[in-house]
């Protein structure tokens, strides 16, 4: 399975791609869209669309695992991840490919079984279990890891429930 994770934001997106084979979690490709913040809101939303739909297009995830906003200090920033979010799902919806969303809280008890984990411990778990030398930055990139992650443990468990 292919999973597409997802770190969302409307100034920088993380994605990533894990390989879930036989019980074995490869990383694939990862990176990071980025948004002007000068540009209008519509049009940085658009341009999230559009790049995410090309990355969906050259991947062809078999799922897409999105980071789900759990709790936000700020309401602002929470209003903007929530709308990348939606562009992220939708987009996800027209491309035909199922989407999941996880909580912070699953995304640590699922990397590191430890559900207060740090950011820095979900980091380096995510880097010893993709086998990587070194943590990936930008750190949205390592967290859209740690959500593909999420969804490569979590679709086992629930089809082995049904």
């Amino acid at each position: 399975m292919k999973i597409l994770g997802v770190d969302p934001g409307t100034a920088r997106l993380g994605w990533g791609i894990v390989n879930d084979k036989a019980g074995d979690q490869i990383v694939g490709e990862y990176g990071l869209i980025e948004t002007k913040k000068t540009l209008a809101e519509p049009t940085r939303l658009k341009q999230l669309f559009d790049q995410f739909t090309k990355l969906l297009t050259s991947h062809h995830p078999d799922a897409v695992a999105v980071e789900d906003l759990f709790f936000a200090k700020n309401r602002t920033s929470a209003i903007k991840v929530a709308q990348a979010r939606g562009v992220i799902l939708v987009a996800a919806e027209l491309a035909a490919i199922p989407s999941f969303s996880y909580t912070p809280l699953q995304i640590k008890q699922a990397v590191t079984g430890y559900g207060q984990a740090d950011k820095a411990q979900v980091q380096q778990m995510t880097k010893a279990i993709l086998k990587l030398p070194a943590i990936p930055k930008p750190d949205d990139t390592a967290d859209a890891l740690a959500v593909a992650l999420t969804h490569a443990f979590s679709y086992k468990l629930k089809s082995r429930v049904k």
